[in-house]
């Protein structure tokens, strides 16, 4: 197939593709004919093993650093480029890692069709449960890749301790306000049975 063509098939662009001819990245027989034209032998459906098809999911905590989460979904491309994966998705999110309810990963972890979910840092998928969430991945026959096994950066953990502090905080004064309507209802219902 054409450089292009292969570009589009693992979803980088073409001059990442073509980068990765030029240094010789690509894990596959290329030729380039006397047009031009760059060829690869790239079949997925005869990927030696069987095809290995990649879900690459980045993450960062705020709006403020929507550049670093398009370097991370690009390093985590070329990343899987370079194993030979084929990509199946690219999701992209801002919100912090201590939030439970991020929409595209939860849409993400509800598709089945892809063998490895891809994150450059453990707390890119989350700051706490990681473990849990491999193990049951697993048991769906998916693995979890952390490409960078390093720890990370101090602000962002100091961003979490505050969203942990707010959230508890939160959390008792509902609790509070909770236990004062279950009283006013069970006051209620013990004035109509007089």
């Amino acid at each position: 197939m054409k450089l292009s063509d292969y570009a589009k098939t693992l979803g980088i662009s073409y001059l990442t593709a073509w980068r990765h001819y030029k240094a010789g990245k690509i894990p596959y027989p290329t030729e380039q004919l006397p047009t031009g034209t760059v060829i690869v032998d790239y079949d997925p459906k005869k990927i030696p093993g069987g095809l290995v098809r990649v879900a690459i999911y980045a993450r960062v905590s705020s709006a403020e650093n929507k550049d670093n989460l398009d370097r991370q979904a690009l390093r985590l491309t070329e990343y899987a480029v370079a194993k030979g994966y084929q990509i199946a998705y690219i999701v992209k999110e801002v919100g912090s890692g201590l939030n439970d309810n991020r929409k595209k990963l939860e849409k993400l972890l509800l598709k089945d069709d892809y063998d490895i979910l891809l994150v450059e840092h453990k707390d890119r998928l989350g700051r706490f449960g990681t473990h849990y969430m491999d193990i049951l991945l697993k048991r769906l026959g998916v693995n979890l890749e952390v490409v960078n096994l390093a720890d990370n950066g101090r602000d962002e953990l100091m961003q979490d301790l505050v969203a942990i502090i707010t959230s508890f905080a939160a959390r008792l004064y509902g609790q509070r306000r909770a236990k004062r309507k279950t009283e006013k209802i069970v006051e209620a219902l013990n004035s109509k049975g007089d």
